[in-house]
């Protein structure tokens, strides 16, 4: 059992969950606590870390995972939430491809991501376009670490089966879409109601940063500029709140209409 903090693997894990240039270079992220856990796929998992108390409780679930003890204070040291639930995975990191997430669908609704910062935002919307059949998600760099805890368990799994991109530089996406014939919507306060428009085509929309909203090169570079209209004196919506209203008006027009 691994009951130290200075061993080296606990060490690492640590380095692993607090610095996503680690995570870059190692190619792999930490995931904690059974809901999450259960959902990655055998093939992606490194090394698994529990308690005794967590082998115990789920020794029939656990039957095939290779696995070490940990003691209860490592487990608390590694965790990233005030109740650690016994067990810590190192997962491999697997990205899609722009040309692969083109490929999905012939009609793909997609998602572009520009320097959101707030992990809730991006775990949300993640797991959002998962339950709204969203073929993709596209971010630019800018964007906070998809793999960062926070991130990871805002999506409830949503993360292992949602393909993403993270690409350098949003717009130069932007030759790829119009290739294949997909129309581009930008969020944007200047724009038309989005509830005119037709989504049943190709679309990809834009969404921006918290405070900011996309930058004026990425928003000018999309095909339609899109709003949400408001009621009283609310400017514009959360980030993932924005997603979400679009996701469903999209399936809304492709499936339920």
């Amino acid at each position: 059992m691994i009951s130290s903090y200075t061993n080296s693997k606990i060490k690492n894990m640590m380095l692993l969950k607090n610095n996503a240039r680690a995570r870059k270079k190692q190619n792999c992220f930490l995931v904690e606590g059974p809901r999450m856990f259960f959902e990655i796929p055998k093939e992606r998992l490194l090394e698994v870390y529990v308690t005794e108390e967590f082998e115990e409780k789920h020794k029939d679930k656990l039957e095939g995972y290779r696995r070490e003890l940990i003691s209860d204070s490592v487990c608390r040291h590694l965790s990233d939430t005030k109740t650690p639930q016994g067990v810590v995975a190192l997962v491999e990191k697997r990205e899609s491809t722009l040309e692969e997430l083109l490929e999905r669908e012939q009609e793909p609704c997609l998602f572009l991501l520009e320097n959101l910062q707030d992990p809730g935002n991006m775990g949300t919307i993640l797991r959002t376009a998962e339950g709204a059949g969203v073929t993709g998600v596209i971010m630019n760099r800018g964007c906070v670490d998809p793999y960062n805890p926070k991130v990871i368990r805002a999506t409830m799994g949503a993360m292992f089966r949602m393909p993403f991109v993270v690409v350098d530089y949003l717009p130069a996406v932007f030759p790829a879409l119009k290739e294949k014939g997909i129309v581009t919507y930008a969020a944007h306060l200047d724009g038309t109601e989005f509830f005119r428009q037709n989504y049943r085509r190709g679309t990809a929309f834009l969404i921006g940063n918290e405070g900011k909203g996309l930058t004026e090169e990425t928003a000018d570079g999309a095909d339609v500029k899109i709003r949400i209209p408001m009621k009283g004196q609310v400017e514009s919506l959360n980030a993932s709140i924005a997603a979400t209203v679009l996701m469903y008006e999209a399936l809304r027009q492709r499936e339920w209409e």
